[in-house]
């Protein structure tokens, strides 16, 4: 029984370098545009949102180690995919309207910040000041 767990481990270690080298795609393209807001929202959304909804994200130390940087990659694309305000510019009326309708759905259901990112970061929790700030920004537009 000892010399299997050994070899599991030596196994386990030997697969953890491995996936190292795995190339995964951390970058951030140019902000070609930014959303127009209040100073203060500003604040609150590059605080709790620009990680993963910007071309500005801030890749911590363990964005590098897989596989968290696999996860944290996928994140930060589906985030960009869902809305980039280094984009909003770009977004049409109509596109704009959902993306602002989608925005006020998740904050008011607490579903953003994700809990996750806020393990990590719980300098990005939403006071409820905050967030009716985001929500009455997001239903004016």
């Amino acid at each position: 029984m000892k010399r299997w767990l050994t070899r599991a481990g030596v196994i386990l270690v030997l697969a953890l370098i491995t996936i190292q080298f795995v190339p995964i795609e951390q970058t951030n393209p140019l902000v070609e545009s930014d959303v127009a807001v209040p100073a203060e929202l500003k604040v609150v959304l590059r605080r709790s949102c620009y990680d993963c909804h910007s071309n500005e994200t801030r890749w911590p130390w363990y964005a590098r180690v897989a596989p968290v940087s696999w996860l944290i990659a996928n994140d930060v694309k589906e985030g960009r995919r869902q809305v980039n305000f280094s984009v909003w510019n770009q977004y049409g009326g109509n596109r704009k309207a959902r993306k602002l309708k989608e925005i006020v759905d998740q904050v008011e259901q607490n579903k953003m910040p994700q809990w996750y990112y806020l393990l990590v970061h719980p300098d990005a929790t939403q006071s409820a000041e905050n967030k009716e700030m985001i929500i009455r920004w997001a239903k004016q537009r």
